[in-house]
């Protein structure tokens, strides 16, 4: 299968998961510049080049061919030697430019047959529930033995420390139906880390709620949801959605017209 050229901004990225091929990826997912979704995968990418590593808001390129494993049409499978960042999506264009992206709820996505999809909640509280010891020196070995298996792919390779909490979103989609889910945003545990470093745990997980809850909401929040690898329409089943990002979305505001 001949492999093609591609260009898309970072929307999403998921975090790090267990690969057989790559010892640890990343799911990613991003806007084309034809306003469509696109999933990159995988993608390696704490490996990566510094200067191969994007941002959310960067424009990458890269070659891709499409999956025999996964039939999402925005899925690609990537060829990570290809990455690279070719610049960002300018702030005062995200809003208009993924507003045709947003929908009312899962209902709306699944009869667009999408598996990438934004939502926009009309109520959002973000709960941090404190992982077991147990588990996180679980996270922690297998962080440890997966950075082992990396460095045999590149020497500076080191253990990504896990986030010791779990953020679970509960939200309201526009059709008034509530929900609940795990948040895999990568950039939501990497900030907690980060706040908690400078502020202590009981500060950090304010300044997140803060942040999501009162800042984000009045300004614009977006989540954006992907469907399961293999719990999807593609597969006749019913799609299974996963919270992947929260993402600060500036509403669009609506200019009034002179009379």
């Amino acid at each position: 299968m001949a492999a093609e050229l591609d260009e898309c901004f970072i929307l999403i990225k998921a975090q790090p998961h267990r690969s057989s091929r790559y010892f640890e990826t990343v799911c990613c997912a991003g806007v084309g510049r034809d306003q469509r979704w696109r999933r990159q995968y995988p993608v390696p990418f704490r490996i990566l080049a510094g200067d191969q590593q994007f941002k959310r808001w960067e424009w990458i390129r890269y070659s891709f061919v499409k999956s025999k494993s996964d039939p999402r049409p925005e899925s690609q499978r990537v060829m990570p030697e290809t990455l690279e960042v070719i610049g960002e999506i300018k702030s005062t264009e995200r809003a208009s430019f993924l507003q045709p992206l947003i929908r009312a709820s899962f209902a709306e996505a699944n009869s667009m047959r999408e598996s990438l999809t934004l939502i926009r909640p009309k109520q959002f509280r973000l709960e941090a529930l404190a992982k077991s010891q147990s588990d996180l020196q679980s996270e922690a070995q297998k962080h440890k033995e997966l950075a082992s298996q990396l460095s045999l792919l590149d020497s500076t390779a080191k253990p990504l420390a896990p986030c010791p909490m779990r953020f679970i979103a509960h939200w309201q989609d526009q059709d008034g139906k509530r929900r609940r889910h795990e948040c895999d945003d990568w950039e939501t545990s990497a900030a907690f880390n980060r706040f908690e470093r400078d502020y202590g745990r009981t500060r950090a997980i304010e300044i997140l709620k803060e942040k999501f809850e009162d800042q984000y909401m009045k300004a614009g929040l977006a989540l954006g949801f992907s469907t399961h690898k293999r719990r999807n329409a593609e597969f006749g089943d019913a799609n299974q959605w996963l919270l992947v990002g929260m993402i600060r979305l500036d509403e669009v505001k609506q200019t009034s017209l002179p009379f």
